[in-house]
Formats: structure tokens, sequence, C-alpha cells
């Protein structure tokens, strides 16, 4: 009697096991009802339809093979024809993928019953996004490296249908200031992917160096990726005395928007023009008004060179390197900065002062002339770039003038750029610093925090935001999503720029992919404590584990 009652016990939790596990995928799904029993997963057989094409089936082959391994069964990968006609007539088992063209490309459904797991979406971001969160279900070892045979290799019978609020669901790296391997970037894009973010704002060149090849000007890559020391802590005063720099060649590129796209991840390269341009100057005197000579900055903040553009010159230099860059990143967005551009150099330059006039620009009381010239340069390189098929994105100082139509705005200093924007019209992208900043500590005891900007972004408030308020719903297609931005002036290993992204990035997925609604702190943080710290630590991500603040 005691046999028979510990069997029943046993096969009770394995249907209950991982019950829960629906209220521990982060982001939280749209839709996601719990139904009765669950689906023994070690052994079984995965199927891909054909019609998801290669990228696809690449994914759920990997999938499969990791849960066998992990498992200790092996999981038959297969992507037989006909497989939706075989699901139709419920003759087949196992966890099953099918194209459906009903489904936006984002968009996938999943149900869990008796003998199957039918995942159903139209595009890859949909496939990767179903094995996300099929993973989640699953017991957290799938996120490790060791054979977990003792684990219950189950999934809770359910029913999930998802889809993200917005389309642009994004985080940033600095990798002027300082200088990140292809790996680290790669293990950046990696924990992306993992909670459903689909950007990549790739932060190329500043005043303190570049770090992209350009062919038609090699000493950018010889000269401006080098700085001659860095500042020490907080201290401008200050310099290390090392010489510091590195880039990325056109090969190490083109791999990571690969490696990037298998993850359903586009890259937008920023390339920052007029301003924060003194590494590339140091290189090419010629392109900036008074000819240097120049250096790459060594303390952080903003250098007063800029780039002159009186010079016909200038635009050479800038349409051959972004000729270049268009051609490395397949993306349909390039971000050209804007940002943080002073205005004195022009102000002297007998060259800006002449273009001026030959535009016929005049201050109005609200602008400058030398905004307005800034304008130009915007509409200009804009331009360039539409020849190219790409679009612009710029910070929200591109909208002090008169912005071209076409141009997105991404709004840093607060949400005033994004609700301008889609007030005239413009597409907006919020990065506020009030809430996206990760380079800003997490806590208000910054004793207890590792050096950072002295502003504060704890878990809450990075959570409390909502991407829409103050929007009227008219204008609300305007806002296309949301990222935080991870600047690195005082983050220089791995391990501090992991422990700034995590797990902060976690609560900014869910505020990219779930409506208000559907979002709960208690329920959040819970998630973060029973599923995705353990999680983070088989990934092997260093992150900070103290939840209040």
């Amino acid at each position: 009697m005691k046999k028979i009652l510990t069997l029943g016990i046993l096969c009770l939790l394995s249907l209950c096991a991982r019950a829960g596990a629906l209220d521990e995928i982060v982001p939280r799904p749209a839709e996601a009802q719990l139904l009765k029993g669950s689906l023994r997963v070690a052994g079984i057989s995965v199927k891909c339809d054909p019609a998801l094409g290669a990228g696809a089936q690449a994914a759920v082959s990997a999938f499969a093979t990791r849960l066998g391994y992990i498992s200790g069964k092996t999981c038959p990968f297969s992507t037989p024809p006909g497989l939706a006609d075989a699901v139709a007539s419920g003759k087949t088992r196992g966890i099953l993928f099918l194209q459906d063209a009903s489904l936006g490309p984002e968009e996938y459904g999943i149900r869990v019953e008796g003998g199957r797991a039918v995942v159903r979406t139209s595009a890859l971001n949909g496939v990767l996004y179903a094995l996300e969160t099929l993973r989640q279900l699953l017991p957290a070892a799938i996120y490790g490296d060791a054979v977990a045979e003792k684990e219950r290799w189950v999934l809770p019978c359910c029913e999930i249908r998802d889809r993200p609020r917005f389309a642009w669901r994004g985080m940033h790296l600095d990798c002027a200031r300082h200088f990140w391997s292809v790996e680290e970037i790669k293990r950046y894009l990696d924990i992306m992917a993992v909670y459903k973010l689909n950007r990549f704002h790739w932060h190329l060149t500043d005043d303190q160096g570049w770090r992209i090849e350009i062919k038609s000007y090699p000493l950018l890559s010889q000269i401006s990726c080098w700085r001659e020391g860095t500042m020490i802590g907080q201290d401008f005063s200050s310099n290390d005395g090392i010489r510091y720099g590195g880039f990325y060649t056109q090969e190490q590129i083109r791999d990571v928007v690969a490696y990037a796209a298998a993850r359903g991840i586009e890259v937008m390269p920023e390339i920052e023009l007029p301003g924060h341009m003194l590494a590339a100057m140091a290189a090419y005197p010629e392109l900036g008004c008074t000819g240097g000579p120049y250096a790459a900055w060594t303390k952080w903040g903003v250098s007063d060179e800029v780039l002159c553009v009186g010079k016909e010159s200038t635009f050479t230099f800038l349409e051959a390197v972004l000729g270049e860059v268009a051609e490395l990143f397949p993306g349909e967005y390039i971000h050209i900065g804007g940002d943080e551009c002073p205005k004195t150099q022009w102000e002297k330059c007998p060259l800006c002062q002449a273009r001026i006039r030959e535009l016929g620009l005049h201050g109005d009381g609200r602008f400058t002339a030398e905004q307005y010239l800034q304008n130009y340069v915007t509409k200009r390189v804009q331009d360039f770039l539409a020849t190219k098929g790409k679009k612009i994105v710029g910070w929200d100082e591109i909208l002090e003038g008169e912005l071209a139509p076409g141009a997105t705005v991404m709004s840093w200093r607060g949400t005033a750029g994004a609700k301008e924007a889609a007030a005239k019209g413009f597409d907006a992208i919020l990065a506020p610093t009030s809430h996206c900043y990760f380079d800003y500590l997490q806590s208000e005891d910054k004793a207890s925090e590792p050096l950072g900007f002295n502003g504060v972004v704890t878990l809450e408030k990075i959570y409390s935001l909502d991407p829409l308020e103050g929007i009227p719903a008219e204008q609300a297609g305007h806002i296309l999503g949301l990222q935080a931005n991870l600047w690195t002036e005082y983050i220089s290993t791995p391990e501090h720029l992991e422990y700034m992204l995590l797990p902060r990035m976690l609560a900014l997925s869910e505020v990219q992919w779930c409506r208000p609604e559907h979002r709960d702190p208690a329920r959040f943080l819970q998630a973060l404590r029973e599923h995705e710290f353990p999680v983070l630590d088989l990934l092997g991500y260093h992150y900070r584990k103290t939840l209040n603040h």
C-alpha cells in the first residue's frame, strides 16, 4: 500500500512539476493558461516545418541537441514534409514547430497537451521566442552544461499566445570609451536573446576612440583607435599613462552582425557626427575647423572640437565612411549621433560662417544660425544614406531647428523628445536617463556599488516606466519602442559590465514586451529569485543579487 501511495505521489509531482513556471517566464507572455497534466520531454522527438526556413531549423535543431544532452536522452530532430497535415490529423507526437502565416513575425503560440507540444509561428523571430519560452518552462538546468538526468524533464500542459508590445526592444553598448572584444560582444548578444530583445545599438565612435575599420581612411584604425592613457576614476585631471585602444575589422563586424541575426537581433551602428569626432580628427586633422593638432581624449566628457562643415572634403569623408558602414550593416537604421555638438568652433570658423551665409541661415530667437547649420548636416547625411536604403536615427538634439521628414528621434534627455517627435509626425525611440541609463548606479547606497555615474536607476524605477505615458493615442504609433544605454566611461571589465546590465535588463525586457496591465512587480521579483537568478548563475553571468534598494 505504501509503494502504491509513493508512486501516486511521484506521479502527482510529475504532473504538477513546474506548474508555477508560467509565472516565471520573463518577459511575461501576453496570454498564458495552465492546463491539466504535463508532457515528458526527455527523449522526445522534435520536428520543424521545412517552410520555416534554414535559420529556424538550425535553432530548433540546436534546442533538440541540448535538450537531449542535458536530459540524458537523445531527442531526435527532423524536418518532415507534410508536418502540418500530420499535426492536424493528430497522428504525430513530439515538440512540433509549424509555420502559421496568420501570425506576425514576432508572434508565437504554444499548446502543450497530451503527447505533444505544438508551436505555431510565421518567421524566425517567432521561433526563437517560442524556444526561449520553452526553455523557461523547463528546469533551469537546461541553461547549464552538466547532464541533469534526475531533473523532472516535463513541460506543464498549457496554452500560450504571445506577442511583443513594442517592435524596438534594444540594448546599447558603448565600445568607444572602453573597447570590448568580439567574444564579449557575442556574450552580450546571447543574454539579450534569452530575454527577447531584438535591437543592438553599437556605439562605435567618439572623442575617446574610433572602433571600426574604414578601408578608404586607413588611419582611423591606425591612429584614431588609440588614446594616450585614460583618466583615473572620476579625477578629470589624472591620466594612467597607459596607451589604450582597439578596433573591429570589417570581417569581425560581419561576424557579429551574422551572429546577432541568428539570434533575431538587428545591429544598428552609431557613427557620431558632427560632434564627438575628436578621435577621427586626430588621424585626419583637416576635418577640423582649426587643423589641429588633435588627439583622442584621455578624459570623459565632450570636446569643443567638431567637424568643419564648411569644407566639402568633410562631406567626402562622411559619405565614404557611411557608405562602407551601410555595406557592413544590412539593417534598416544607422545612428548618426547628433548630440552634444558644441557650436563655438563654428561661430569662429570662416568656412563654417561662409556656409551659413551661402545657405541663408539666420538665428530666429529660438535657434541660432549654427543650430540650423547642424540641421543642414543632418539632412545632407540623411539624403546620402537614403541612397543606400538606410534611415537615420539621432539623439533628440536633432529636433532643435528643422528636422527633415523620415528621421527617427532617440529621446535620451527624458521623454520630452519622444513626445515632441511624435507630435510632429516623427518616429521615436525612448531611452531616458531617468529610467534607461545602465551606467548609473543601481542603489542609493553608493558605497555598496561599483564605480559609475552618480545618478541612480533602480530595478523598480525601470519596471515602473510606461513608454506611452503622456503620448496621445493617435500619436502612439510613432513610438517604436525603447532601449537602455550602457555607456562605459567607468566600466572597463566584463564583470563590471555584466553587473551594470543585470538584472536591470530583465526589468527592461518586461517593459519592452508586456502591456502595463500584464506587469506585476511582485511576480517579477519572485521570478527573479526562483528562476532567473539560477539561470544567470548557470550561464555564468555576473549580476547584482540584492533586490532591495
